[in-house]
């Protein structure tokens, strides 16, 4: 897969999760991390499930040498976008409404055990969930590296079931959790008071519960330390993104961490072999940015990029930033 050529040593190091401080590139992830039997990150695309029963590694290692060509020409003869607008049709409106009713219904079900510790999972959701962790434990490494956490505010924009408010209460932050759908936050707010009020008599002081709020990001408000949306702009074209990443900047005093599906030829054409494999699921429409264009809108708002890095297991992608004021 097409990756940038080395510069300087990353800062931190995970086995496959790449950090760099802010440089124009990365070091070229080792022969592990470029596995081909990839797709980018589904935590806010689609389910594989279904995929992982069509093709395997193999399948896709093949595709990845000269038949890329061929299997272009053959992408280019599908219409995923019909059944895009089938979706939004039934819904009664455009992407956010098809999000919203995945996550609020079959979705729910499915990410909630992906998200979870449940061995009720196939392999690929198994390496969703393990791609997932990595991103949180990243993030929560670029947080504390630099301080406590203690009575820090962040907004945790797009919180699904809680797998980054939680921990970040557990380190003393005060957390304002938001996500598009009900069903989601009702189980982040079930399992924080699972994990967070259990201890209540231990002694020790109890974590301060993170707000949990039903809201789009369009809606959030209010000022914070840090606000942090992983894996939700892959819900947002490039349009859309750029408004997007402004509002949530503009929400931020100190730091904005974002991980996002980055768009290369590579993974874009992955992307469309997952779409010809929907599943009975009919998972949401997924968009890639490239990392110049999420730069370039954190630039005009008076960001920069501090920290950068790339994720990757064998079925989840994901570049992490983190922005501060120029």
């Amino acid at each position: 897969m097409a990756l940038s050529p080395t510069f300087s040593p990353p800062v931190c190091f995970k086995r496959n999760a790449i950090f760099c401080p802010n440089t124009p590139n990365f070091h070229k992830p080792t022969s592990r991390t470029q596995t081909l039997s990839a797709i980018p990150p589904i935590s806010t695309a689609a389910d594989l499930s279904g995929v992982a029963g069509s093709f395997d590694g193999t399948t896709l290692a093949v595709i990845g040498g000269g038949s890329v060509a061929a299997l272009a020409a053959v992408l280019s003869l599908t219409d995923p976008e019909k059944r895009r607008q089938q979706q939004a049709e039934e819904v009664g409106g455009g992407d956010k409404e098809v999000v919203k009713n995945y996550f609020n219904n079959s979705g729910f079900q499915r990410w909630k055990k992906i998200y979870g510790e449940t061995d009720d999972v196939n392999r690929v959701q198994m390496d969703i969930r393990l791609g997932h962790s990595k991103t949180v434990e990243n993030v929560m490494k670029m947080l504390t590296e630099e301080g406590s956490l203690e009575g820090v505010t962040v907004c945790d924009a797009g919180c699904g079931t809680g797998c980054l408010s939680i921990p970040l209460a557990k380190q003393g932050a005060i957390v304002m959790a938001s996500d598009i759908s009900a069903a989601m936050v009702a189980e982040a707010e079930k399992q924080a008071g699972e994990e967070l009020l259990s201890g209540k008599d231990n002694g020790l002081p109890a974590p301060v519960m993170p707000k949990f709020e039903v809201k789009d990001l369009e809606s959030l408000d209010g000022k914070y330390d840090t606000v942090v949306c992983l894996d939700v702009l892959i819900h947002y074209p490039q349009n859309k993104a750029d408004a997007m990443i402004a509002h949530l900047a503009s929400l931020a005093e100190k730091r904005v961490i974002l991980s996002f599906a980055p768009k290369t030829f590579y993974y874009d054409l992955l992307k469309r072999v997952g779409e010809l494999f929907p599943g009975p699921s009919k998972a949401t429409r997924a968009y890639l940015h490239a990392e110049a264009d999420v730069e370039r809108a954190l630039q005009k708002v008076g960001w920069r990029i501090k920290k950068r890095g790339l994720i990757t297991t064998q079925f989840y992608f994901a570049r992490l930033v983190e922005a501060v004021p120029a």
